[in-house]
């Protein structure tokens, strides 16, 4: 999809360990977590899938993500649900070509940094991409929804 679009990204590798999430990932290729932005699979209270970018290092506020979307309520998708949907194993879910159309939402501050780093569509694999491509190719709204995570 990106290079379809003329979209320029730098491709980072490493080695994918289950349940090492972005920590991992930042800690092998040497970045800050924030700037690896996990691609989560909610749903609303109705059952509509749909995507929340957000920092490695923060979770989500289901809640506050409710309220700023105009809906009841948001849940995690389980993981079956999630691949299914989007056509990726879970932990290399990429918010780009997923099987289904999905609105896309991206915590505000993720437009902030001056490149970040996403996942390309597979475990191991983070395309580093400028924030903007994210408004431009996937129409993603902007919320605010972040919980900073406590180590």
């Amino acid at each position: 999809m990106l290079r379809k679009a003329g979209v320029a990204f730098v491709e980072h590798l490493y080695d994918y360990v289950e349940h090492g999430g972005t920590g991992e990932a930042a800690r092998q290729l040497g970045v800050e977590e924030n700037r690896i932005i996990k691609t989560l699979l909610m749903k609303d209270d109705r059952g509509t899938e749909l995507v929340i970018l957000m920092h490695g290092d923060c979770s989500v506020s289901t809640r506050n993500l409710a309220r700023s979307i105009g809906v009841k309520s948001v849940t995690p998708c389980v993981p079956e649900q999630a691949e299914r949907v989007t056509g990726y194993r879970v932990g290399g879910i990429s918010p780009f070509g997923t099987r289904k159309r999905l609105p896309v939402y991206v915590e505000r501050t993720v437009l902030e940094l001056p490149r970040l780093l996403v996942n390309g569509g597979r475990r191991g694999y983070l395309i580093e991409i400028e924030p903007s491509v994210l408004a431009t190719l996937l129409a993603a709204t902007p919320v605010e929804c972040a919980l900073r995570d406590v180590a």
